[in-house]
């Protein structure tokens, strides 16, 4: 006689559908934040704003992200993994090449919607230790995508290090680009000059 079912199907299939609406909704909040910020930078994303497009209770939002800095670093790194599955193959006959093409592609994706991207810097900027996972995960897709460049498998110690610094030294110049301390061409020549120095 066969044994009863116990439903461990029917749960784990609950679960995955429960997983699925929160990352859908999730996706939601982070869309309406994008296009707040696209329209009007860091002022116009209003956390009560974001919920209403999103089709979310004010609550609900508060539980995904407890603030706006939480908020568009997040944007900040997915905008980030967007660039990264675009990229594909990343051409260039040498790990200085591959880095700054790399390097080049994201920043004119950035430069592209100079609202957006003002609001993301400046809640990277403003980010206190509560929200040290969503910057310790933009460092990380940078430190990827550029070890990647350097060369596929797993990066050495010094490999990464570099990576980290070139990431560190993009950041800074987007910095200066969002409050017009430099411009793109400038923007453009202090990566090049950095990516000369530390990759051999």
């Amino acid at each position: 006689m066969p044994l009863p079912r116990t439903g461990t199907t029917t749960v784990s299939a609950t679960g995955n559908l429960a997983a699925a609406g929160q990352r859908a909704r999730r996706a939601r909040i982070l869309d309406a934040s994008v296009v707040l910020a696209s329209k009007g930078g860091y002022d116009a994303v209003q956390m009560r704003m974001v919920a209403g497009q999103a089709g979310v209770a004010l609550g609900t939002l508060y539980r995904y992200f407890p603030s706006k800095v939480h908020l568009l670093v997040s944007a900040l790194a997915r905008e980030l993994e967007q660039s990264e599955e675009r990229l594909g193959r990343v051409p260039g006959a040498t790990p200085d090449e591959r880095i700054l093409f790399v390097l080049g592609r994201i920043t004119q994706a950035m430069q592209r919607s100079p609202m957006l991207t003002e609001a993301m810097t400046r809640a990277f900027m403003f980010a206190d230790p509560s929200a040290a996972a969503e910057v310790n995960e933009v460092a990380s897709l940078l430190e990827r995508m550029l070890t990647r460049a350097i060369h596929e498998g797993q990066p050495t110690p010094e490999e990464s290090a570099v990576a980290r610094i070139i990431g560190d030294v993009w950041l800074s110049n987007l910095v200066a680009w969002v409050t017009r301390r430099a411009s793109a061409n400038d923007v453009s020549e202090h990566l090049e000059l950095a990516v000369r120095l530390l990759v051999r």
